[in-house]
């Protein structure tokens, strides 16, 4: 097997080229950097693609779970591999390598540090090459597969917010399930999840999204800081940059674990959930999620997420088709996509 052994330059790139792609979600590049620094204390991960395993063999899902936001989350090395021995000891097939539920800034590189605590390989194909808000839509469309049973372990939190544990049952049951013990956790648990085959990957998840990520970290990097950052973005991922200027309104709420809200850039509203969901300009639509919708610092270039907007900041727009990304069956499942309506209170379909 033709292991790509990964290196922390690689990583930082995925940190910024995931923050992109997170949309306004998938974690903070801040996150992502301490995450690549622990991931490489532990060892070097290696990344391999479909190619590399047999369609039979059994791949895991690693993923955070809880509100970015949250001041009381804890999440360490120790706990993020114990998710990963756990799921092995309780499924009966051997697990043959680790992908990623989506890519983001903290997400993208999700499961390295599993990786490099394991010795099993990190696969090029994330659940999702964009981030999004709910368990299911990083879940393949195992939601679609009748009596599939999904297996969840996870652990998080720390002195006596600390919680461990194993589920299993229908999807959204053991997703509502880990949810919940991730606010009792304080406000984030890690999570190895639902072992699938290799051939179901290969129909459902992004396969080749976590080089996409690398390089449009490279591409992003490759310039100096500033403005011109975000023009190699779009040209990058053939988006465009919908509007720049002064954010006039921000308003974020948490509810269920999720930080959900609306920004105003002059005439341009954009709506959350966690990730953006829609620009619209003066009541006309200028992108709808899975399209990517993502916010920079106008003057620096660099990425930022909804969490961390500000009024008075200047921020540039950019809106990117969902026919440019690399993006799970999910993102075309209606019913799945109908969930982000009450939330936003917009139409989605």
């Amino acid at each position: 097997m033709a292991k790509r052994i990964l290196t922390k330059h690689e990583a930082i790139k995925a940190v910024y080229g995931g923050c992109i792609l997170g949309g306004g979600g998938g974690g903070w590049i801040l996150d992502g950097l301490q995450k690549t620094e622990s991931a490489f204390e532990v060892g070097s991960p290696a990344l391999i693609t479909v190619d590399e395993l047999q369609d039979e063999d059994y791949v895991v899902c690693v993923s955070l779970v809880g509100a970015p936001s949250a001041k009381e989350q804890y999440v360490d090395s120790q706990q993020l591999v114990e998710t990963v021995q756990r799921m092995q000891k309780e499924f009966p097939q051997p697990i043959k390598a680790i992908m990623t539920n989506e890519n983001g800034a903290s997400t993208t590189i999700n499961g390295w540090l599993q990786a490099a605590g394991t010795g099993l390989p990190v696969l090029d194909a994330p659940c999702n090459g964009r981030a999004h808000p709910t368990g299911s839509m990083g879940s393949l469309n195992l939601s679609e597969v009748d009596g599939y049973q999904s297996l969840q372990s996870y652990s998080g939190g720390k002195a006596d917010k600390k919680v461990e544990g194993f589920v299993s049952g229908v999807l959204d049951k053991s997703s509502n399930a880990v949810r919940y013990m991730s606010v009792e956790a304080g406000g984030m648990v890690a999570v190895c999840r639902n072992p699938v085959t290799l051939g179901y990957v290969k129909n459902h998840a992004a396969v080749g999204g976590i080089t996409q990520a690398i390089e449009l970290g490279e591409a992003f990097l490759s310039v100096p800081e500033g403005p011109e950052r975000i023009e190699a973005v779009a040209s990058f991922l053939k988006g465009r940059v919908i509007h720049s200027g002064k954010v006039r309104t921000f308003d974020l709420n948490q509810t269920g674990g999720f930080d959900v809200g609306v920004v105003k850039i002059d005439d341009l509203e954009l709506t959350f959930w966690n990730e953006y969901m829609t620009a619209e300009m003066n009541g006309e639509r200028k992108g709808t999620f899975p399209d990517l919708i993502m916010t920079f610092d106008a003057k620096t270039g660099l990425p930022l997420v909804s969490a961390e907007i500000q009024e008075g900041q200047s921020i540039a727009v950019l809106s990117v088709p969902k026919e440019n990304l690399k993006l799970s069956s999910t993102m075309f499942n209606e019913k799945l996509l109908k969930a982000v309506e009450p939330i936003i209170q917009k139409n989605i379909i």
